[in-house]
């Protein structure tokens, strides 16, 4: 899947470890990815979550889609963080699965994800 992702694949993304319903990737805040306050825009940091997400309910089953996703931000990013984003499965029933992600940058909490999953037929 990932080597499809041309969105992640722009940004720098990058796998660093995967296994059945858990990820682990990373990303560096650029330039490109700092808004007006000069921290790093949500939308980028969703992105990363929701990347991670779709590594963890993905691997190595059938294709699963999200069904709805939540994020809160807990800390600025800043231009040059290395972002790491930390997926596990928490319950799986039916079609249907919850995973929580964790963004961080180095011990710091930068947000947290929650996303319901659909296993596509």
């Amino acid at each position: 899947m990932m080597a499809a992702d041309r969105a992640s694949q722009a940004l720098g993304i990058a796998v660093r470890r995967l296994s059945p319903g858990a990820a682990e990737l990373s990303m560096t805040v650029t330039a490109s990815m700092v808004n007006g306050h000069d921290i790093a825009h949500g939308g980028y940091i969703f992105l990363l979550a929701d990347t991670a997400f779709a590594c963890a309910c993905n691997y190595p089953g059938p294709a699963t889609v999200a069904a709805s996703a939540d994020i809160t931000f807990v800390s600025p990013a800043r231009l040059g963080d290395e972002l790491i984003a930390i997926a596990a499965e928490r319950v799986r029933y039916g079609r249907s699965g919850i995973y929580d992600i964790t963004v961080r940058c180095g011990d710091r909490v930068v947000a947290e994800f929650r996303g319901t999953s659909r296993t596509l037929r």
